[in-house]
């Protein structure tokens, strides 16, 4: 029976529901697994989990190995390309992304607002370059990097108010979990057009990020991630002249 053929549940959670939760059991350091761990992971009985991934597997959008075990399947990646914003946002950044990384050589990234959290497009980095925790796909908290408070601060108003009035995790002793601190940060971010971060991931690092528009909308935040010790003022010259040529290009593919 092909995948989206098969009834709702007893519980009434429908048959989308249930792949969504199978495709999130995946994760950028989960990456194979087997039936039984999926079905573990999604709180599905192990029939249904099994039953779910032997669809995903004959549609194509998971892949077995000799093993049993399953990944992402390529047909899924296609798929997700295919007419998306993201990969037209993408496409517009990453000559002036190259840009920036042959300036600054440290890392330079991409990122999106997705479900109350920044999502990486696209990541840079030089062979020698500081730490840096993300990755292309990976997430992070709106308030704890400066790709996020760019993009939390030009977030819709209702956006903002739910990330605010929520507990603020500490991803590192310097993160923002001070609501009225935070507040003030982003009126701030609004006002000068960029945003300093130091230590809000990582203590050894500083991530400097500008907004990009399409439109008039913020639609990405692009960033740099350098070493503590490191001046700012050329990241944030190198990121705010990218910025403006992403959206010379954004404006001329629209069609």
């Amino acid at each position: 029976m092909g995948c989206c053929g098969m009834a709702n549940s007893p519980t009434g959670e429908s048959m989308t529901e249930r792949i969504v939760r199978v495709l999130d059991t995946f994760s950028s350091d989960r990456t194979v697994q087997t039936a039984a761990q999926i079905g573990r992971r999604a709180g599905l009985p192990s029939s249904t989990a099994h039953r779910i991934v032997d669809d995903l597997v004959e549609a194509g959008l998971l892949e077995r190995d000799d093993e049993h075990r399953v990944r992402l399947g390529l047909r899924l990646w296609e798929l997700a390309l295919r007419g998306s914003t993201a990969l037209r946002l993408r496409q517009a950044a990453l000559p002036h992304m190259e840009r920036v990384q042959a300036r600054i050589r440290e890392h330079t990234q991409l990122a999106v607002l997705e479900q109350d959290e920044a999502l990486f497009l696209e990541r840079l980095s030089h062979p020698d370059a500081g730490a840096n925790i993300t990755r292309i796909a990976g997430r992070l908290p709106l308030h704890a990097s400066s790709s996020g408070l760019v993009l939390l601060a030009h977030a819709p108003a209702d956006l903002r108010e739910r990330v605010l009035t929520a507990p603020l995790r500490a991803v590192s002793p310097e993160t923002m979990t001070d609501a009225a601190v935070l507040r003030r940060a982003l009126a701030e971010i609004r006002a000068r057009g960029f945003v300093v971060a130091a230590g809000s991931i990582e203590s050894v690092s500083t991530g400097v990020a500008v907004p990009v528009r399409d439109g008039g909308e913020v639609v990405a935040a692009l960033s740099v991630v350098l070493p503590r010790e490191t001046p700012t003022g050329p990241a944030v010259e190198a990121l705010l002249d990218a910025a403006r040529r992403i959206e010379a290009s954004l404006r001329s593919s629209r069609p």
